[in-house]
């Protein structure tokens, strides 16, 4: 089940934003509804489902996240507003 668009709106601005060249980047509500699959399921990285971006960006998405303490910022979020 993917956030709905009152979760992501509660989120949206917790993301920073990054000026990256190079590869276009990927959309961040596709690669967080990825990482919180992954949570959820407890599955591995590599068995992410093909409607997610790839298991290699989302996984990227989630230590760079986790490091900045957006992660957190983010499931507290969704912790309080169900």
């Amino acid at each position: 089940m993917d956030m709905t668009d009152r979760q992501w709106q509660l989120v949206e601005a917790l993301i920073p934003r990054q000026n990256r060249r190079g590869r276009r980047r990927q959309d961040d509500r596709q690669v967080l509804n990825g990482i919180l699959w992954v949570l959820r399921t407890g599955e591995p990285w590599k068995n992410l489902p093909s409607e997610y971006p790839s298991y290699q960006t989302c996984h990227r998405r989630f230590l760079e996240w986790k490091q900045q303490g957006v992660l957190n910022r983010i499931l507290e979020t969704l912790a309080r507003n169900p």
